[in-house]
This record gives structure tokens, sequence and C-alpha cells, in this order.
């Protein structure tokens, strides 16, 4: 069964990194753990929070792998300690977001069982080139590529 996209009109050429990032989006875990918040602070920088209480700055990663931002916990496990009740989750997780591009990570940090990753988008420098138009090629005997070649075809 061929699968039919949104960016497979021929109007649309070199957009297949959209729809690769698209589908890391689709896939990404619906666990909804840990929870997440994202705020715009500034005109081109976002922070995303997660909730993280009982992790370490040590028993988080976090790495951007193809425009894609990933972050992993794991705390190491406490033997002497016996639970009643542990109502604070200390399971592994893995919560990954896709970036657009040109987005930077900033920094991150923990407070208060938060972790904060800030992100910037750095303004892009307006750009404008201008495109020499030059001649058509000439061929050795002086004439234009396209008389020579009809020459030697006899036209």
């Amino acid at each position: 069964m061929t699968r039919l996209t949104l960016f497979n009109s021929p109007l649309l050429l070199g957009f297949d990194h959209f729809e690769r990032a698209l589908d890391r989006v689709s896939k990404a875990s619906g666990d909804g753990y840990p929870p997440y918040n994202v705020e715009q602070t500034g005109e081109n920088a976002l922070r995303i929070t997660l909730a993280v209480a009982g992790f370490s700055a040590v028993d988080l990663n976090i790495q951007v792998e193809d425009n894609q931002l990933v972050i992993r916990g794991r705390q190491a496990e406490e033997k002497e300690k016996l639970y009643l009740h542990r109502g604070i989750a200390a399971r592994q997780f893995q919560r990954s977001f896709v970036l657009a591009e040109g987005i930077e990570v900033a920094g991150a940090w923990i407070d208060n069982g938060l972790l904060n990753i800030d992100l910037v988008r750095p303004v892009p420098e307006s750009r404008v080139r201008v495109v020499e138009i030059k001649n058509a090629p000439k061929a050795a005997d002086g004439g234009r590529v396209g008389v020579a070649m009809e020459q030697k075809r006899g036209l």
C-alpha cells in the first residue's frame, strides 16, 4: 500500500525533512511522564520545564540528536530504603522534542524538582544575493553552441 502524504505534491519539492519530523513527532511516547510545560520567554526564546521530582543532575542526560532534543532520566537504585508507600515515581524515562531548524539549546538547570531547558532561535541575517546573468556559451568556431550542433546535424 502506498503512503500518501501532504508533502507528495510536485509543488512541494525538498520538504521531505518536514515529513520525517512529523513522523518523529507522531512516534513520540504518549506516556505523559514526566509532565512538562513549554513557555515562550522572549521573542526568539523558549523554555521547556519538566517535573523531575526525585532526580538529581547526575540522574539526567540531555542530548540533541538530529534536530531532536532527548531528555533521559534514570535514578540509581537505593537498596537501603524500605518504602511503606512510594508515590513519587522513580522510574526511568525518555522524553523527546523535535526542534525546528536553527533552534539551539542555550542551557539547562534543576530548581526545586523542575528541570529547565532554555532554547533560542538565533535571528537569521537578512541575505540578498545577486545572481549574475551570463551570455550563452560560445562554440569553438566562434558561433553559438546551438548553431554548431545544428550544423553537425546538417540543418
